[in-house]
């Protein structure tokens, strides 16, 4: 021990040790991994852990007054911890920021997840010191919450790995999908207005196919990094699948949504990813679609939005595509004072069709169920059914002895009276005619008259 003003103490440098026996295990039993990276890790834990050291034991020489359960001891051991853990936390995250300087310091230092990490490892370091300091066979009750901790850092990684997508550290299609429509039900609860985008990389095929596909691997994460730097915290970005992003927006009217959408393009296609010896650029096209004007619900948008995709494809790429949707008709209690539209004017009348002798009869009215009318404006009736007309008409049967298509036909022509006919018959006879009326029969060549 070491009075106050004093040289570092022993305890100081016995910290800088632990660090690189465990660096030394994890990279030879766990994971090999770039060297320089285990090298300042054990260096930032050592120099953290020495700093501790050294403001505990300048407060409390005898680490020993810990057994007696005084309130002093034990707040400087708390505060000690927590020197450590802010120490090691800085020097990480200068390192992460200097290696991406894209990355934004909130994203490094205020994850949800590492703070409640970071602040469960101080609680256990802290409950394990005091135990050790109290007696050493404390120990093996310590170890059960170490390894339980060890097990629920897994379970996060394994439940941080079932939600994003391996290549661009966006939330794959599942858990964006989990994720929209929960904004989507909040969205509608709240009465608030949403937006979704759909971003698909053009011609991405023709990358993988003249670069290859880990080319067309760093355009996806370069543009998924540019998707996260140009978004909001809240926003709920992920990969769709093979080149297509989705983009949920909330609170975004269709104003904003489009400033986003656009925004997004711009950026996107300033972007380059150098390759050897050129730069690869690529266009992305856009279909927006926004709730309650496209759909209420998540299918409803998705189809809304990929609709405008094609569409934006279609022109020729490189764009953003709104869907149009019609203007409601107006509504019958309507206070609107704009007169109807005037209708155009109709064509003058024809020359009335000639009146038919049947329909112009006054027996037979137009407005009789057993009319119908033709193209030409002549009223028939219908299909005969085996009963009497109910019309009699001049020159029209009133009965037909089977059933069939009833039509008009005048009466049998006026006959001359037998001996007129007889005299026809014997006068044709006489010239070689065909008598009128009779039948004849071919014998010889000639014609032979029967049937007198």
């Amino acid at each position: 021990m070491v009075a106050a003003g004093g040289a570092a103490p022993p305890a100081g440098v016995r910290a800088l040790r632990p660090p690189i026996v465990l660096q030394i295990l994890l990279q030879v039993r766990v994971r090999a991994t770039v060297l320089y990276r285990r090298v300042f890790s054990s260096a930032a834990i050592g120099l953290a852990g020495c700093t501790a050291s050294l403001g505990f034991h300048w407060f409390v020489p005898d680490p020993s007054v810990l057994a007696q359960g005084s309130g002093a001891p034990i707040m400087f051991a708390v505060a000690a911890a927590a020197l450590f853990a802010v120490l090691n936390i800085a020097l990480i995250a200068i390192a992460a920021h200097t290696a991406d300087p894209d990355m934004t310091w909130r994203e490094v230092l205020w994850d949800r997840e590492s703070v409640l990490l970071d602040i469960v490892e101080l609680c256990l370091g802290v409950t394990v010191s005091i135990a050790c300091g109290l007696n050493m066979a404390l120990l093996l009750l310590a170890l059960p919450p170490v390894v339980l901790l060890q097990r629920s850092l897994l379970h996060a990684q394994l439940q941080a790995a079932a939600r994003t997508d391996a290549k661009t550290g966006l939330l794959n299609a599942a858990a964006w999908q989990r994720e929209a429509d929960t904004e989507i039900v909040r969205a509608r609860r709240t009465g608030e207005s949403l937006a979704l985008l759909i971003i698909d990389i053009d011609h991405f095929k023709r990358v993988n196919d003249a670069h290859g596909h880990l080319v067309g691997d760093e355009v996806l994460v370069g543009v998924a990094s540019m998707l996260r730097s140009q978004l909001r915290d809240y926003d709920v970005v992920g990969r769709f699948g093979g080149e297509e992003f989705v983009v949920l927006l909330p609170g975004a009217d269709i104003n904003e949504a489009r400033r986003v959408a656009e925004r997004l393009r711009v950026h996107i296609s300033h972007m380059a990813v150098p390759v050897e010896d050129t730069l690869v650029k690529v266009t992305v096209s856009t279909g927006v679609a926004l709730m309650s004007v496209h759909g209420d619900d998540l299918i409803d948008l998705l189809t809304a939005a990929d609709l405008a995709l094609y569409r934006a494809k279609e022109l020729g790429r490189d764009r953003v595509c709104i869907p149009a949707v019609p203007p409601p008709p107006p509504h019958p209690l309507s206070t609107d004072t704009t007169p109807p539209p005037t209708p155009p004017p109709r064509a003058a009348p024809g020359p009335r069709p000639r009146p038919h002798p049947l329909t112009s009869h006054p027996a037979f009215p137009a407005s009789h169920p057993h009319a119908r009318s033709l193209p030409s404006g002549i009223r028939m009736p219908v299909p005969f059914v085996r009963h009497a007309c109910p019309f009699p008409l001049p020159g029209i049967r009133t009965s037909l002895p089977s059933p069939g298509i009833r039509k008009p036909f005048p009466s049998p022509p006026r006959r001359s009276p037998p001996s007129r006919r007889c005299v026809r018959r014997v006068v044709s006879a006489l010239s070689g005619r065909r008598p009128p009326g009779g039948s004849e029969k071919a014998s010889g060549g000639a014609v032979t008259p029967v049937g007198w």
